[in-house]
């Protein structure tokens, strides 16, 4: 496939690096010649220096062959222009990343078919909404929803004292008949492991477990976890994931909400839109300020401000105040992985949003939907069965799977099951499975006619 991606910032070249490891043919396009360098250094991709928006521009990156355009430059206007542009020029896929919201909602004057763009990517609001389902689960590390909610996927740091440690998988089902879980995915270090029922559990292992929302409390107090209820809240950081996670937040009932902003204006117009939140003016270094605030009687805090560094440093802090739940908006590779390691309790991410989107495009057809997690190498894929597939033929028990797949749950229609060995996969119906890169094409395979 063909890629055209304008903007070579943090966004772009993350995006260009997942189609570089795709064996994709990639063009970077972009103004700055210093971010186009830093991009050429270190992938081995085309750069051209120009415009995104300009007709030229893009006919040297070879617009008119391309399969797909992606803009993701940090100004909403080159990259709506760039897609109306590729669109005219016959480009079959368009995403842009937008941050107005001015092309959703019903009374919106422009849908973003009329400028040309197949899918708006709002990353930050994205990043807002996985900090309030952090936060709403006190227990949890990483939580993604699928199935229109019905499926979570809580990921859990399992402490040297957790209940579960020296237990196999085998073990831990037979010890819950009741709760229809599973086990999907185990970090280790920096390796993932798709467990088999002898494979078993260790201290500081991050496991990822599957299951129906009403399941998710016993679960967490089996793995040692408390699921006490957080209510004292305070963010900082009015940025627009700050803002969006005050405003999900703070119309919780029973939840008390603190917001700090640095800016005076911005704080000003944040304390009138957020009537239910407590906002205040004041520098997001300012350790006696948190303090004064009251950051030790707290019971989560989310740092959220543009400066990565003080987002690690004041969760940092926070946790040697026993604040019980911290997280953090980070975006550079180095800091995500070590981010737990040093006692922070979850890490979010804007670009992760622009990145499960891309990989839904660079699957086969039969990819519903794609999501990643921070630290772990296996995609989750939601995939649909053709009539007559391999995947179709027997239960699962008595299929030979490749190693590095792991099917964790089914769903047709209202109908939603968690796998295990007698389940039977039918035509049109959907799976969610856990796949390590490297097996990716033998999934799609087993899902195909």
């Amino acid at each position: 496939m063909k890629v055209v991606v304008v903007g070579a910032g943090e966004v772009g070249f993350d995006v260009a690096r997942l189609l570089e490891m795709g064996q994709h043919d990639v063009v970077v396009v972009d103004v700055d010649a210093e971010a186009l360098e830093h991009v050429r250094e270190r992938l081995d991709v085309m750069t051209i220096q120009g415009n995104g928006t300009s007709a030229t521009v893009l006919s040297e990156a070879g617009i008119r062959e391309a399969d797909l355009l992606i803009a993701v430059t940090t100004i909403d206007e080159v990259n709506i222009i760039a897609c109306m542009m590729a669109d005219r020029l016959g480009v079959g896929t368009t995403v842009a990343r937008i941050r107005s919201e001015e092309l959703k909602g019903e009374e919106t004057v422009l849908s973003a078919q009329d400028l040309g763009i197949d899918v708006v990517i709002h990353p930050e609001e994205s990043a807002a909404a996985e900090v309030a389902r952090l936060i709403r689960r006190a227990g949890a590390t990483d939580m993604l929803t699928f199935a229109d909610g019905r499926l979570h996927l809580v990921g859990i740091r399992l402490d040297a004292d957790a209940p579960v440690i020296g237990m196999s998988m085998q073990e831990l089902a037979a010890r819950a008949p009741h709760v229809r879980f599973r086990i999907m995915a185990v970090v280790r270090g920096i390796r993932t492991i798709l467990p088999g029922g002898r494979e078993v559990l260790r201290k500081n292992d991050q496991v990822f477990v599957l299951s129906l929302p009403k399941y998710l409390p016993p679960i967490i107090k089996m793995m040692g976890k408390s699921e006490r209820r957080l209510e004292d809240i305070m963010i900082l950081g009015g940025t627009k994931v700050g803002a969006k996670v005050a405003q999900l937040l703070s119309g919780v009932k029973g939840l008390r909400v603190k917001l700090i902003e640095p800016g005076r204006e911005r704080a000003e117009r944040l304390a009138e839109a957020l009537p239910n939140c407590l906002v205040l003016h004041g520098n997001a270094t300012d350790i006696d300020l948190l303090v004064t605030e009251g950051l030790s009687d707290m019971d989560a805090f989310v740092a959220v401000t543009e400066d990565e560094e003080s987002n690690l440093v004041t969760c940092l802090l926070a946790k040697h105040l026993r604040v019980k739940k911290t997280v953090a908006l980070l975006s550079k590779a180095a800091y995500i992985p070590i981010s737990q390691s040093i006692g922070l309790d979850a890490a979010v991410s804007v670009k992760l949003a622009v990145s499960r989107e891309i990989m839904r495009f660079l699957r086969g057809k039969h990819v519903l939907s794609v999501a990643t997690v921070h630290g772990m190498d296996a995609e989750i894929l939601e995939m649909e069965a053709d009539p007559g597939s391999p995947i179709t033929r027997a239960p699962l028990k008595d299929l030979t799977l490749p190693r590095g797949l792991l099917i964790g749950a089914v769903t047709a229609g209202r109908h939603l099951e968690i796998a295990t060995g007698t389940t039977k996969i039918e035509p049109g119906e959907r799976a969610f499975v856990f796949v390590l890169p490297d097996v990716v094409d033998k999934v799609e395979k087993l899902f195909s006619r």
